[in-house]
């Protein structure tokens, strides 16, 4: 299910292939994130062609509110719905009901919430939340969390990795007295919590390799943390959860950040940034990041990046870009959003071929001093 390939001699990086029956998986992933079904502005097509992506994220809140439970359930799942013949995986909707609704109510049963949609009251529960996560048919599926909030202190976080553990014990019991719906097998990933807190976390993670799942996800991060904090946590966590299964780091981040991340020993990663930051004329490049809103880019008709992650990468200029950009046209967005990811997806797949070769460190460290560069 998961075989390690390589490891750095230097660092805790490794190679690794990750199998689901809608395919293999070449570890570290970044996963383009496809909140309602689609990545933002961009065909299938281009996910395979030009991004080359291995697995896509949806998220179940979104799908659960629109298009609804029924209508996924009669596409029969989500990758005949989308027409996405690759693997998916699934976040189970609890960092959304926290973010996106402030009028949730949490108890040991769920948490009640309102749509961001209409207002209408919804309950999640840990067991519904795998039910909804069987109908959308997700390869890879994520128990329902509470995602601590930054900062909060060291009482409300323990509550919440309590309610967490809590949750965790019922999603893995009903995920083992359910079978998938469609036809192939669904692995479900824990999740540890704890904020910023040392002692938390270890508990935390302690809790999460206990559980004896497939893979296991690292949450709370990036919510406003200081980046080394974030480097710190990852490592006390990582030191817990079973090498020999996949890590997943949820929701980060920066190039720089997830090429620390994989330093540490993650495997899977997942952000909107390339896609809204690319739709603001943020772009991630081989030399450096480029607003392609200044005005020094107007007349510069070099291509967006001559290194290429993608053919839109090389066959646009940076001065036809800020002109879609400043004119609100779509295709920019289009633009952008393609070469920000087919630049998060080639880093990673970089990443892995140096480990490979056993000099990750020393690219890595060269990379990171490129990548922190503003043009």
């Amino acid at each position: 299910m998961f075989r390690i390939e390589s490891r750095d001699k230097d660092t805790n990086a490794r190679a690794g292939v990750l199998s689901t029956e809608h395919g293999d998986i070449p570890t570290p992933v970044f996963m383009p994130v496809g909140t309602g079904g689609t990545v933002k502005g961009i065909l299938q097509r281009d996910l395979v062609e030009e991004i080359d992506a291995k697995i896509i994220l949806g998220n179940t809140y979104h799908l659960y509110l629109r298009p609804g439970t029924s209508i996924m359930k009669a596409a029969g799942g989500l990758h005949k719905f989308m027409s996405w013949d690759l693997p998916i995986l699934t976040d189970s909707g609890g960092y959304q009901v926290f973010s996106l609704s402030p009028n949730r109510k949490l108890s040991d049963n769920g948490a009640v919430f309102r749509s961001h949609i209409d207002g209408s009251e919804h309950l999640f529960t840990p067991e519904n939340t795998v039910d909804i996560q069987r109908i959308i048919g997700s390869d890879i599926m994520m128990v329902l969390d509470e995602c601590a909030p930054y900062p909060c202190d060291h009482k409300y976080a323990k509550k919440s990795v309590a309610l967490t553990h809590h949750w965790l014990d019922r999603a893995v019991e009903r995920y083992r007295n359910t079978d998938p719906l469609w036809g192939y097998n669904q692995l479900l990933f824990p999740i540890v919590q704890g904020g910023i807190f040392d002692d938390l976390r270890k508990i935390s993670a302690d809790k999460v390799a206990e559980a004896g799942m497939a893979g296991n996800a690292i949450g709370g991060l990036s919510v406003g943390e200081p980046a080394e904090e974030m480097y710190r946590t990852i490592e006390i966590v990582n030191e817990i959860l079973p090498g020999d299964k996949p890590r997943y780091l949820m929701g980060v981040g920066t190039p720089v950040n997830i090429l620390e991340a994989i330093d540490r020993g993650v495997d899977m990663f997942d952000c909107v940034m390339p896609t809204r930051n690319g739709r603001n004329g943020m772009l991630f490049t081989s030399e450096g990041i480029i607003n392609i809103k200044n005005n020094r880019w107007s007349a510069d008709f070099s291509p967006i990046d001559p290194a290429g992650p993608s053919s839109v990468s090389t066959r646009y200029s940076k001065a036809y870009l800020r002109h879609l950009i400043i004119s609100g046209e779509i295709l920019g967005s289009q633009i952008s959003s393609i070469h920000n990811l087919a630049f998060y997806l080639s880093l990673v797949r970089q990443a892995r071929e140096q480990i490979v070769k056993g000099n990750f460190r020393t690219w890595k460290e060269s990379m990171t001093r490129k990548l922190s560069e503003r043009l």
